[in-house]
């Protein structure tokens, strides 16, 4: 993919020198409010492996029937479903505004609905350290192992494909489709909770970002199935990505782990049982012969890209939050637009992806690593 780098000699935010690889083409970019977010690479720091630590999920002190967040006495305040089964939008409320028992409420709509999108919000002009704030009430910010971050602000995950930088179609251009549903980094050992995506630039079309359902993807499948899938483990592995980004010439800030997570995953405060597995990252099925696991997993990753019917399309403007929580969602970004078009423009954002608890399974199945 054609991208335009330079690289530059910097420091990090503790001073240390780096090389810093600046993937876009600042006269592109001159009149961009936003340029700061733009996509760059460290190429020096390196982060050890990932500790555990304990999460408390925020979901756990929210009031159920939600009466801080969905206040039914502020005419401003409008919420309604994007579909039956996934996704609820807000309006008439700034997310840079909400009170803690707010938050608190807001993660448990995330893990009831799988993802919640709010308009019209003032996020991306409030700062990286509030949005970084932000963030972290939900959980430890995760730092990605290998791809683009903001200047400075390597928690965020640069979002961005112009035509300075195509890197983001990856090897999709030798696919029939741009789409992949996935669950961000699942490899990890304590896998992500609730991610925070803005965008700063949007195309004049196109672009949308589709989510599933992982629950209603459980719900559908037959007993029988349930209840094998339920004993089972499946391996999640970050490697496939790292040497891919080697091969491409980056840098691998952390190396890659591997995970066995339960295929059927408990959530921690919702309770509901959700199918956790995703093209992107699940490998194998622990303990089955190849042709098996193959076979199963084909079935599985079929199901969640194609059942529309438990799925979201969301359409994006410059003042849309997206929040959605990994642990019962898949999603995928629709790069249907030409970055070459300048009628159709450009798409760049950034995300802030939170980590939350080891998966579970039914009857306390636990997620292991080597």
């Amino acid at each position: 993919m054609t991208t335009f780098t330079t690289t530059q000699e910097a420091t990090n935010v503790e001073g240390q020198p780096i090389k810093l690889t600046v993937a876009y083409d600042d006269k592109v970019h001159k009149e961009s409010k936003y340029a700061a977010y733009l996509p760059v690479y460290d190429n020096t720091t390196k982060f050890p492996p990932t500790e555990p630590f304990e999460f408390h999920d925020r979901g756990h002190n929210a009031d159920p029937a939600k009466p801080n967040l969905l206040n039914r006495n502020d005419p401003a305040v409008k919420t309604s479903k994007l579909t039956p089964r996934v996704g609820t939008e807000i309006t008439g409320l700034q997310l840079s505004h909400l009170t803690d028992a707010q938050k608190d409420e807001l993660a448990l709509l995330i893990a009831e609905r799988g993802v919640v999108i709010f308009r019209d919000q003032d996020f991306k002009d409030i700062g990286p350290d509030a949005q970084k704030e932000f963030g972290k009430y939900f959980g430890p910010l995760h730092v990605h192992p290998v791809g683009a971050h903001v200047k400075d602000h390597i928690e965020f995950h640069s979002i961005y494909l112009g035509k300075d930088n195509l890197y983001r179609l990856g090897r999709s251009q030798t696919k029939l489709t741009t789409t992949g549903y996935h669950s961000d980094v699942s490899y990890e050992h304590q896998t992500p909770g609730i991610t925070i995506l803005t965008l700063v630039q949007v195309p004049e079309t196109g672009g949308d970002t589709g989510w599933v359902s992982q629950a209603a993807a459980y719900d559908r499948l037959s007993e029988p199935l349930k209840q094998f899938l339920e004993g089972l483990l499946a391996e999640h592995s970050g490697f496939p990505q790292a040497e891919n980004a080697r091969k491409d010439g980056h840098f691998v800030r952390r190396e890659p782990v591997k995970s066995y997570h339960p295929i059927v995953r408990v959530h921690p405060v919702t309770k509901q049982k959700v199918l956790f597995v995703n093209r992107g990252f699940t490998k194998r099925i622990v303990g089955l012969k190849e042709e098996e696991s193959d076979a199963i997993l084909k079935l599985l990753f079929k199901h969640i890209s194609q059942s529309q019917d438990i799925q979201v399309r969301v359409r994006w403007d410059d003042r849309t939050v997206a929040l959605w929580d990994n642990r019962v969602t898949a999603h995928t970004a629709i790069s249907d637009y030409d970055v070459s078009d300048e009628g159709e423009g450009l798409r760049q954002g950034f995300r802030i992806t939170t980590l939350a608890d080891k998966p579970v399974g039914v009857n306390g199945l636990e997620s292991r690593w080597d």
